[in-house]
């Protein structure tokens, strides 16, 4: 029995179907992934200033938050914090999610990825998972060897002309 006169069933039965009613499917073990990788990949604070281990010291408080805003549709991001880089000359822009971000993006890419990596051609490098610029070059050089033409397009531009 619960605090309440419940019986456990019965509690059971009503958590089950308010995680029915959510808007999205998204497990809990999910995040769960997501926050590991972004913790071991670390990285600095965003806009908000927490840290991974300022996140870390609320992490089951956090990890159910985020968690329960995506998987009922309600679950917006912060702005993205802009740190400026050299680059040559110069500098360049680099854009800092804040922690609960960056789990919500890995998140996303862990539940996304392998369902649209699937339908790429075996000859597609580009932002892939396991895939390098090296296997680019090789599978480049096989090309040559077994087709006698190449088809050479500008996508930046492609679908801008009538």
């Amino acid at each position: 029995m619960t605090l309440s006169g419940e019986d456990h069933r019965t509690t059971a039965s009503r958590e089950d179907s308010r995680v029915d009613a959510k808007s999205f499917e998204i497990p809990k073990r999910l995040i769960w992934e997501a926050w590991k990788r972004v913790a071991a990949n670390q990285g600095g604070p965003g806009v908000d200033r927490e840290s991974i281990e300022l996140f870390r010291n609320r992490l089951a408080r956090n990890l159910y938050a985020l968690w329960n805003r995506m998987s009922s549709g309600s679950y917006f991001h912060q702005p993205v914090k802009e740190v400026l880089i050299p680059k040559g000359d110069g500098f360049r822009p680099l854009g800092v999610p804040t922690i609960t971000d960056r789990v919500a993006q890995m998140a996303v890419k862990l539940m996304v990825e392998p369902r649209i990596d699937a339908r790429f051609h075996s000859s597609s490098f580009g932002y892939r998972p396991n895939k390098s610029a090296k296997q680019a070059v090789a599978q480049a050089r096989r090309n040559c060897w077994r087709y006698d033409w190449v088809v050479d397009i500008d996508l930046k531009s492609f679908l801008d002309r009538a």
